[in-house]
């Protein structure tokens, strides 16, 4: 059974920096796409891709956090990891992880964006 474990959330003032984690149990595949979603609390609870980082390293990002949110993953610990740096308060939402098996990530439509598994997410919120 997969599970995704999401923390490191927490509150921050803009402009400080946040290292979410999520670790991955029970992935077998060797090929696949991992990444972040998030989704604002209120009001519309709108869902949305952040970074994801596929089994051969490549990414994508969000324009919205390009230059600013780096995805990773250390293998070894199958942890996945996404730095934020420049927060602000539209960065605010539940951040969740996600993964699908497959070569290569593109951008899916909601309301899976076809990952397979998801974590049950971490807090974000940033005040100004």
């Amino acid at each position: 059974r997969v599970q995704l474990v999401e923390s490191g959330g927490g509150s921050v003032q803009a402009g400080q920096s946040l290292r979410l984690s999520c670790v991955v149990s029970g992935w077998t595949k060797p090929n696949y796409c991992m990444g972040w979603y998030r989704q604002t609390q209120s009001p519309d609870k709108k869902r949305e891709g952040v970074a994801l980082i596929d089994s051969d390293g490549a990414t994508l990002y969000a324009d919205s956090v390009k230059g600013r949110f780096t995805v990773s993953e250390d293998r070894a610990k199958k942890t996945l990891y996404l730095q934020m740096n420049y927060l602000n308060p539209e960065d605010t939402a539940m951040y969740y992880c996600a993964i699908e098996a497959g070569s290569g990530c593109v951008w899916g439509e909601p309301p899976t964006f076809g990952m397979d598994d998801w974590g049950k997410g971490t807090l974000v919120t940033i005040s100004s």
